[in-house]
């Protein structure tokens, strides 16, 4: 027992690298650490389409060579006004929990989508998923609407969204050193 406990605070200290999608080599792992962490399943079909269309929009946390967090992301027009930033799939290993990965997973995607020009970014979570809704509070996403029997398994969901832009006219004004980056933070 004693091992497990310093093998537990061991990966608790071990620092962690970061890391962009780079090719499909990357691929099984991140499909098992989903397939472990959430509730839909997702065909490789779909991994693909948000992942090659996407890549610079999907990081990856790794301890060693191990994927212990993804994020998977998208960006395109929304009814053809608004550019949207959309998380598709967020996930950390239970062992690695607490550690701030995906904060600092989606902290990366939305810089990401920002320096892309984002007007906005949403995703869906099941609502009583209080970890998931703690985290996209904290980093200024609203609740913009309940979603009915949503998933799969009839559990209800938020679209959660973060304004990146003055939703009318020109850009928010700089002041004090913050851009208009400040209104997506």
């Amino acid at each position: 027992m004693t091992s497990t406990t310093s093998n537990d605070a061991n990966a608790q200290q071990q620092p962690l690298t970061y890391i962009p999608y780079k090719n499909e080599i990357q691929l099984p792992p991140i499909m098992k650490l989903i397939e472990d962490d959430l509730s839909e399943p997702y065909s490789i079909y779909t991994y693909r389409y948000f992942i090659h269309n996407w890549p610079q929009l999907c990081f990856m946390a790794n301890d060693k060579d191990k994927c212990v967090g993804v994020i998977i992301c998208k960006l395109d027009y929304h009814r053809e006004e608004r550019l949207r930033g959309y998380i598709a799939m967020l996930a950390v290993a239970k062992e690695y929990r607490k550690r701030k990965i995906g904060t600092t997973l989606v902290e990366m995607a939305i810089h990401a989508m920002k320096e892309q020009n984002a007007d906005e970014i949403v995703l869906e979570t099941e609502y009583t998923n209080q970890g998931a809704l703690s985290l996209y509070q904290h980093l200024g996403f609203i609740r913009d609407k309940r979603l009915h029997r949503y998933y799969l398994n009839g559990v209800d969901a938020f679209r959660l969204k973060l304004f990146c832009k003055s939703m009318v006219g020109e850009p928010p004004v700089a002041s004090e050193g913050k851009g208009k980056d400040a209104m997506c933070a």
